[in-house]
């Protein structure tokens, strides 16, 4: 692979802006080249092809051994005052340093301007300086973020100490020299390394990063205790001392650590239905410090998320330093090579030398975290630690991607018969004069069973497309969502789970599609009838199984979202949470398949293959409450969010879904029976459609994807694009409008002569589920992008305590 290739594939997706633009680069370098080559002068004299020297010539030069030393290191380095003038006007550029603004920034002067096609060389050496000052800086202003993150861990490491020794010893009073004896060996190497680790030189801005240190230095009395005998003694070393100014110091800006309890509070952060309706009635947080081994553990593992993602935080900014230094070093290689000229070496002794290239903050302050997880999360396992701080990247396994092909013949296989089995039959044929009452039967009963797992199928199908092309188009998805690092699903295992669902559903069709009728009782073989029950029951036990068995953790996150969703008003609406629930809007056929089974089965009508339900009131009224409740569970979230972050835009979002409910509200009206032929509902139905529709249309392209911009650069799109092809854009808005009026086949009550009316509403709920499909593309491309333009890489973790460092200080 090409340096450019893993350059862009290695980079932190969200940074890269910050990067530098290598392809640029090499374009310039390109052009330089052309340059030269069209003002090259001919050569002397030509020789034919024949008698031209051939590279494979060089196999007969004399042998020059292999433990002989080269020409090159037998020559002794030059020091600088035997460098000859020669040497010196024989140098292509001088890289010098410039500080404006309080900032320092490099400038390269090119010496060879005058020569032929100096001027893009010149242009090129200008865009190098931008892009290494755009790096250093950015590299800076994030060595900076983590220093004071650095030092809010280091307070919190404090508290925590101290919270420990307070679980521990509730009773007992507190010796601070037997104490720290015994923690001595944890704290030396832990909190002190995360505190005063900036190294010398570093500006007192930074005197944060000196955190880690506290428990060393400010641990032992006992030290202090024998300091001063020995200083009544007269017999104190040169150790000590230093020892002791450092202590001194640190007394005067920072407080023993148990002191520090009396100025922590906790910070509760987790977010339940309690605590909301708490805040809702202004009910005041319990913040005071509950010393108990439950509230300790919560503590610590609060804080050992933090660790982790600071840790990974450190890991990709030393990424991103490497990278970079190992760009210009490339780029600048290309340049000796298309020019002749020795450029390379002053300008990465430059970077070399540059905050970038000599700065060992972020290295040191990895050691430092990596010491203090070990020692405090880890019970001082460094294998297991360091396995937790930096997890294994996840291997791609052959036999998954043989099961998901194994699963995929055998769908299409049995596609194929169920397709020949249909057309056999002519059961999908209701005008059809040979259509039996056993054959309406089915479609009346059966199919709305099956259904079901069609259109779950079909979504999975479209959320494994979705996680290839963004992939491909390397839109973070795994940090949009939140998934834990190394748990998120690819494609490959999607389409696994998908097509094992279908061979499943498929082969239960088959089983029972040729059901004949007992002719003594009218009543169907029990097993067969109960097939689609045990088949949902299976899907729900898997999806509730708590062992770690087919994908546990993904289990899980999809369970919480779902309870959050059902909870809505009562939790804090996060993007994997609106996300779900608007992937659920798109499924209101597949729950009222779900209502279906409850009656089909709950009533008994499957033993004799008769559907009484829509006869039934309480049936009827709970077709419109399960078609309210995504919607309903959408609305409520935009309020939440409407009042938590003052944003007019969510108060506008809701007001989409409460158009949305109305209009399914009316259309679920207008197809019951009593109601099929009113025409005042049909009337009704279609107005407030049309609304929603056009409604939902206008926020899908504007606000979602955030297309239809006039003044962008790509007309009617916007600025940044992922996918190169404009046209794809355009064909996506195209076919969102069309697909969000595929509801008018409920209200014109549209009747193909080959497709039964059951066969019609899976496909337009199919249709539905499709442009969701294309919709969460664009939707997490959009994401992404907002994300990309905020150098926004790592999520917020919260801490366990409030620290109030004023109070400290007066106290």
């Amino acid at each position: 692979m090409k340096f450019g290739k893993e350059f862009a594939t290695q980079m932190v997706p969200e940074w890269q802006q910050a990067y530098m633009d290598y392809d640029y680069l090499k374009s310039l370098l390109k052009e330089i080249q052309r340059s030269k080559q069209r003002h090259k002068p001919p050569p002397a004299a030509t020789t034919p092809r024949s008698h031209r020297l051939k590279r494979r010539l060089t196999l007969y030069r004399a042998f020059s051994g292999l433990t002989s030393q080269s020409r090159h290191s037998q020559q002794q380095p030059k020091s600088p005052s035997s460098i000859s003038p020669v040497d010196i006007e024989s140098q292509a550029i001088l890289v010098n340093s410039v500080r404006s603004d309080g900032s320092e920034s490099y400038q390269t002067t090119f010496l060879m301007a005058a020569e032929e096609g100096g001027v893009q060389e010149l242009e090129y050496f200008r865009k190098v300086d931008d892009e290494f000052n755009k790096v250093d800086k950015f590299y800076r202003s994030k060595v900076d973020e983590v220093m004071k993150e650095a030092a809010v861990l280091n307070k919190q490491m404090d508290a925590f100490i101290a919270f420990r020794i307070k679980v521990e010893n509730p009773q007992r009073p507190f010796d601070w020299s037997v104490e720290m004896t015994r923690l001595a060996s944890d704290v030396a190497a832990s909190t002190a390394a995360l505190a005063a680790s900036t190294p010398r030189g570093v500006r007192a801005s930074r005197r944060a990063a000196m955190a880690m240190d506290v428990i060393e230095e400010s641990v032992s009395n006992s030290q202090e205790e024998h300091s001063g005998d020995e200083e009544k003694d007269g017999k104190k070393t040169e150790n000590v001392k230093i020892q002791e100014k450092k202590t001194e110091n640190i007394r005067d800006t920072r407080p023993a650590p148990l002191d520090i309890l009396n100025y922590v509070t906790m910070n509760h952060t987790v977010e339940t239905p309690r605590s909301t309706i708490k805040v809702f009635l202004n009910v005041p947080p319990q913040t005071e410090l509950k010393f108990s081994r439950d509230n300790l553990k919560k503590v610590e593992e609060q804080l050992k998320g933090a660790f982790i993602e600071f840790y990974r935080k450190l890991r990709l900014l030393k990424s991103y330093g490497f990278l970079n230094t190992l760009a210009f070093s490339k780029i600048m290689k290309k340049y000796d090579k298309i020019t002749s000229r020795d450029a390379s070496k002053p300008y990465m002794n430059m970077v070399d030398n540059s905050y970038l290239g000599s700065s060992e903050e972020v290295t040191k302050l990895m050691e430092r975290v990596e010491t203090t997880f070990i020692k405090h999360f880890s019970n001082s396992n460094r294998r297991k630690g360091m396995a937790v701080l930096r997890p294994k990247a996840k291997i791609e396994r052959h036999r998954i991607t043989f099961a998901m092909g194994c699963f995929a013949g055998c769908t299409a296989a049995l596609i194929l018969a169920l397709i020949l089995m249909v057309r056999a039959r002519n059961i999908n044929n209701a005008n059809n004069p040979e259509f039996d009452e056993g054959k309406t039967q089915y479609m009346d009963n059966m199919f709305p069973l099956y259904s079901l797992f069609g259109f779950i199928f079909l979504h999975m199908l479209m959320y494994a497309g979705n996680i290839y092309f963004w992939r491909r188009f390397r839109v973070n998805y795994s940090f949009i969502f939140g998934f834990k690092q190394g748990t998120e699903l690819g494609y490959r295992e999607v389409l696994l789970l998908s097509f094992g669902l279908a061979v499943l559903a498929l082969a239960s069709v088959l089983s029972n599609l040729d059901m004949e009728m007992d002719p003594k009782t009218k009543d169907y073989k029990a097993l067969t009838e109960l097939l689609p029950l045990f088949l949902v029951l299976l899907v729900v036990l898997i999806l509730l199984c708590p062992f770690n068995l087919i994908y546990r953790s993904s289990r899980y996150f999809f369970l919480v979202c779902l309870f959050h969703c059902i909870c809505a008003p009562l939790y804090k609406v996060t993007l994997p949470d609106f996300f779900l629930a608007d992937q659920l809007t798109s499924q209101v056929q597949a729950i009222r398949s779900l209502q279906f089974y409850v009656c089909y089965y709950g009533w008994g009508d499957y033993k004799l293959r008769q559907n009484t339900c829509k006869s039934q009131d309480v049936f009827n009224t709970f077709t419109f409450i399960v078609a309210f409740i995504p919607y309903w569970s959408r609305l409520l979230q935009c309020l939440r969010r409407l009042v938590e972050e003052k944003d007019p835009m969510q108060g506008y979002n809701g007001l989409k879904y409460f158009f949305t409910i109305v209009a399914v509200g009316m259309r679920t009206a207008y197809n019951l029976e009593s109601l099929k032929n009113e025409v005042n509902w049909k009337i009704l139905a279609g107005v407030f459609s049309i609304v929603a529709a056009i409604y939902g249309t206008y926020w899908d392209l504007v606000v979602d994807w955030g297309l239809l911009q006039r003044n962008s650069k790509n007309r009617w799109l916007r600025d940044k694009l992922l996918i190169p092809y404009k046209s794809v854009y355009f064909g996506a808005m195209v076919l969102n409008v069309l697909l969000r009026f595929a509801w008018l086949q409920t209200v014109l009550n549209f009747n193909v002569s080959f497709m039964h009316g059951q066969t019609m509403v899976a496909v337009v709920a199919s249709l539905e589920i499709i442009r969701r499909g294309i919709w969460s593309f664009f939707r997490l491309e959009n994401e992404h992008l907002n994300n990309v333009g905020k150098y926004r890489a790592f999520k917020s973790v919260p801490l366990p305590f409030n620290y109030d460092e004023d109070q400290g200080k007066h106290e």
